[in-house]
């Protein structure tokens, strides 16, 4: 099963977070521009969910 997380952030934050979620095993699913007051980048991650014993 997978399971997925989205992170908020700005521009100049994008690739220090893509490479901190990839140090733990996310991948970059989507990458997705938001407007609400502000431009942001919603990032998409998922990964396959550690199997608990």
């Amino acid at each position: 099963m997978k399971e997925y997380k989205l992170i908020e952030c700005q521009k100049n934050e994008a690739e220090m977070n893509m490479n901190v979620m990839a140090a733990q095993g996310w991948e970059l699913h989507s990458v997705t521009y938001w407007t609400k007051w502000n431009v942001c980048l919603l990032l998409t991650f998922e990964r396959e969910r550690p199997e608990m014993h």
